[in-house]
């Protein structure tokens, strides 16, 4: 895990890895600011419509969004970005294993459908873990970081996988590969608490991964 770290920092700057970033970056922001717009709208509606309450509970309630999406950043990113993670993929074979074959695997019809399907799972499991986070924070958090360590760790391991195998063949290299997989997950679950580094966390988990999947 730790050799697969190292030689993604080392490519970061590559071109090929900015349009996946900036895609990512703009779905999330796209994302994050529709819901907190429409529950802003919504609770100001509620409320009446007009005057200092209605304002008040529209900027409420647009604060209280911001935070759902916080919570729920780890599958909107693996919904969102996933999409768009197939040229960092392609940029880290090129530079370190240029003797691969052309890369046929899951189409991406598959590769889509299991990106959006793993994504509103894993947002399924971190709503039911949300009342821990709002009566014990503390456990919250940690319930929060074991969410994103596994929904990191597999969905990135299994859609970098899925550019050459298919989907079900992804998912029992993954179980071979549990412990290196949910490691590199855990690291970045813990990446995307920090700001404006979390927005680094699918190109440099896509990165890894792949590095993951050929270093075995």
């Amino acid at each position: 895990m730790l050799a697969a770290c190292m030689l993604t920092l080392r490519q970061l700057p590559d071109p090929a890895f900015l349009g996946p970033l900036f895609k990512g970056f703009l779905g999330a922001v796209a994302v994050f600011a529709g819901l907190s717009a429409l529950a802003a709208w919504g609770t100001g509606a509620l409320a009446g419509g007009t005057g200092w309450l209605a304002t008040l509970a529209a900027t409420l309630g647009g604060v209280l969004t911001l935070g759902l999406a916080f919570w729920l950043f780890v599958p909107a990113m693996l919904g969102i970005a996933g999409i768009f993670l197939d040229p960092v993929s392609a940029a880290v074979e090129q530079r370190y294993y240029p003797g691969l074959p052309p890369a046929r695997g899951a189409g991406l019809g598959a590769q889509t459908a299991f990106n959006l399907t793993f994504g509103l799972k894993v947002a399924a499991v971190s709503l039911l873990a949300l009342p821990l986070a709002l009566l014990a924070p503390p456990f919250g958090a940690v319930a929060l970081w074991l969410i994103g360590a596994v929904a990191l760790g597999h969905g990135l391991f299994e859609g970098v996988a899925q550019r050459r195998m298919s989907v079900g063949e992804s998912r029992l290299l993954r179980r071979r590969r549990e412990g290196p997989v949910l490691a590199l997950g855990a690291l970045l679950s813990a990446l995307s608490f920090v700001p404006i580094v979390n927005l680094l966390v699918p190109v440099f988990g896509a990165a890894a991964m792949t590095h993951l999947l050929h270093r075995g």
